[in-house]
């Protein structure tokens, strides 16, 4: 199959997790070509019920054996072509775990239908990642061989039939071969474990979320303004002022008709003062700077003080 590259992703470009997911299982399966046999292997982190109590471990480390190179080429090229858009969806971390989950619920439905079997690949897991990119994008297409158009949602729903149909079915290849352990019903168990993740999970509210966020465009940001300016329409803003103009007036009618507020009376200095302040002005200003009142207060203080004598 291939790969219609959607109109808002670019080339799907390999994510961190993708990324390390994929050399694990190539490390793997170049141990088992080069240092180690490859029925060691499988015996050693394949996962079987009888070592279930002594090899707890296996029940994750299954999914990164392989059988053959075809097994591993299909599963890793299918986990390239959808694992980096989800990754980039979500984060490193979220896909990890959902990646993982979905190996578990491989492991946790073989436990259940085919325990006489051997299990490894990462086929349920790689599964679980198709059925997340089929809820998040389901119209997208792939070519299948590389020439029947199909979109994902029927892509996926295809290998569902096909992997209950042959489970159902009993088949050497669909869960009792032991050599290439392939495990049609561990393959349902991983669909079922990821599609109960995305309807429970808050991983698809976020999306949600995002989708909903995304579309609203960004307000550019304004120079800070002391009072913050509210967006107006004409009609409020003419409203606005003719509240303003009935206040002023009024005002002013209510200035107008009020009576004037008296000054306050201020009582007359005694001569005495007022002659104190006269000369106080003479020495400090000389005899010029005295105006016609203060001479006149002068001259009868004088003459008050001759008719005394």
């Amino acid at each position: 199959m291939s790969y219609q590259i959607a109109d808002d992703t670019d080339t799907p470009r390999i994510t961190p997790a993708v990324q390390w997911l994929i050399a694990i299982n190539i490390a793997i399966y170049f141990l088992q070509l080069t240092v180690v046999r490859p029925e060691d292997v499988q015996q050693t982190l394949g996962f079987e019920v009888h070592d279930l109590g002594r090899s707890w471990w296996t029940i994750a480390t299954y999914m990164f054996v392989h059988g053959g190179f075809w097994h591993l080429a299909l599963n890793m090229y299918t986990l390239y072509l959808f694992g980096p858009r989800i990754e980039r969806a979500w984060s490193a971390g979220e896909f990890a775990r959902y990646y993982i989950l979905c190996g578990l619920g491989g492991w946790f439905a073989h436990l259940l239908f085919a325990r006489n079997a051997i299990l490894f690949g990462a086929s349920a897991a790689v599964l679980g990642v198709m059925l997340a990119y089929a809820m998040r994008w389901p119209d997208d297409e792939i070519y299948l061989f590389g020439v029947v158009p199909l979109r994902v949602k029927w892509t996926v729903a295809m290998l569902a039939a096909v992997n209950l149909v042959a489970g159902m079915a009993g088949t050497e290849v669909a869960g009792t071969d032991r050599l290439t352990g392939l495990a049609y019903l561990a393959h349902l168990g991983g669909l079922a474990a990821g599609w109960l993740y995305l309807r429970t999970s808050s991983a698809t509210s976020l999306d949600r979320l995002k989708q909903r966020v995304s579309p609203i465009p960004d307000v550019p940001d304004e120079t800070p303004r002391p009072i913050p300016r509210l967006p107006r329409s004409r009609e409020k803003v003419q409203e606005v002022d003719d509240i303003v103009a009935k206040s002023k007036a009024a005002v002013a009618r209510r200035q107008a008709s009020s009576p004037p507020t008296p000054s306050p009376k201020v009582a007359p200095k005694r001569p005495d003062e007022q002659l104190n302040v006269v000369l106080d002005k003479i020495i400090e200003q000389g005899l010029d700077s005295l105006t016609s009142d203060e001479r006149r207060i002068l001259e009868e203080m004088s003459r008050k003080l001759k008719d005394r004598d």
